[in-house]
């Protein structure tokens, strides 16, 4: 079993409190049914991430918007998974979804997985998203130093010259100094 569905299916059960709704949504094998309980009102939000969560891994884009609403939510295990599932989901919308949340200024709280899932699928989008979100965050006293440095982490794995001004600002920032290092390391050109 893939290591983020057995933590997800541990997480959910605990939530669901088990029974046999939780016990069917986790062995059924129809897709069908796990994408009715994506429409289907009345469904707690549990059962609708465990659907999503198996649609995305399984390549059903009907997953495609709830797991996109997961991705922005407040609750970061949830985010985590629906970043997991998308990533896997081969849906060409993703990359700019995840954009759209990294960049979106009144969400950044939660902003921490769509930078990561930018990071993963590393489409065209990545960078500039990755470059508006960071240069965002090198304001003094920002509070969002874990989106920062995944920014900066990111920017490092995708390796494009782009990054170079906007890592070398962020040298100036004690928290995000070792990792602008690394990553300016990794870039052609950068020294």
């Amino acid at each position: 079993m893939d290591e983020e569905l057995r933590t997800l299916t541990e997480r959910l059960r605990r939530e669901a409190g088990g029974g046999p709704a939780y016990e069917r949504l986790v062995t059924t094998e129809d897709p069908d049914a796990l994408a009715a309980v994506l429409t289907e009102p009345g469904r707690p939000l549990w059962a609708r991430e465990l659907a999503a969560f198996r649609l995305g891994l399984a390549g059903d884009r009907r997953a495609f918007e709830s797991l996109v609403l997961l991705l922005n939510h407040r609750d970061p295990p949830r985010c985590a998974s629906a970043a997991h599932a998308l990533a896997r989901l081969g849906d060409p919308r993703t990359a700019r979804a995840a954009a759209a949340l990294a960049t979106n200024e009144l969400r950044v709280a939660y902003a921490l997985h769509p930078v990561r899932l930018l990071t993963a699928l590393g489409g065209p989008e990545a960078v500039p998203a990755l470059l508006t979100t960071l240069r965002r965050r090198l304001r003094p006293h920002d509070p969002y130093r874990r989106v920062a440095l995944a920014c900066v982490e990111g920017l490092g794995v995708l390796g494009d010259p782009r990054a170079v001004p906007v890592l070398r600002e962020a040298l100036a920032h004690p928290a995000l100094a070792e990792a602008a290092v690394r990553a300016l390391e990794r870039i052609p050109g950068a020294r």
